[in-house]
């Protein structure tokens, strides 16, 4: 059994601990694991910071209030959390009359990967770190604060105190190098 198969069975017992029993220790196990990465998703899917924050946490309430509604042979439970995230975030843009956001089903987790395509990933994830160390220390925190803290490119011109053309144009070169330095790699797959 795959570590991620495992995990998601883990999951999903916690969920139903909370079902059965209102085991509040298997709630925070389950609240540790999955706000993060709810908030990440949800900023990934156009919500600013603090309203991904905000939507993050009424998803893990509403887990919390219908963990009696999971039902493992529908779906995983970082499917099923992962929807009632994405659902909410939906009710409240309705509500406040918004374009409702193009689904982009790429997003959701899936069910967990073959074992080749753990290896593959990592393969990947290893060569993008060495391209990452390539990069002058200026391009690593453009790009580290642009994706992997999800800030917007005026919010690092005010914190590295830069001009915004400077942001943009250090964010597009970072980018370049980096597609230089995958592409040949990309190109033996």
């Amino acid at each position: 059994m795959s570590p991620d198969h495992a995990a998601g069975d883990e999951n999903g017992r916690l969920i139903q601990a909370v079902a059965i029993c209102r085991d509040r220790e298997a709630f925070a196990r389950l609240f540790e694991y999955f706000a993060p990465r709810l908030k990440a998703y949800l900023m990934h899917a156009g919500a600013p910071a603090g309203a991904a924050e905000d939507f993050a946490q009424d998803a893990m309430l509403t887990v919390w209030r219908k963990a009696d509604l999971f039902d493992p042979s529908r779906a995983s439970a970082a499917t099923w959390i992962f929807t009632i995230a994405r659902n909410r975030r939906l009710d409240v843009l309705r509500k406040e009359s918004r374009p409702l956001p193009v689904a982009d089903l790429s997003l959701l987790p899936d069910e967990p990967d073959r074992p080749d395509d753990l290896l593959s990933g990592a393969e990947e994830a290893a060569r993008l770190t060495e391209a990452m160390r390539r990069l002058s220390p200026d391009h690593i925190e453009v790009l580290r604060l642009a994706f992997f803290q999800g800030a917007a490119h005026s919010e690092i011109a005010r914190h590295l105190d830069l001009p915004l053309g400077t942001v943009k144009s250090r964010i597009r070169k970072a980018m370049i190098k980096l597609r230089i330095a995958l592409e040949p790699l990309r190109g033996l797959e």
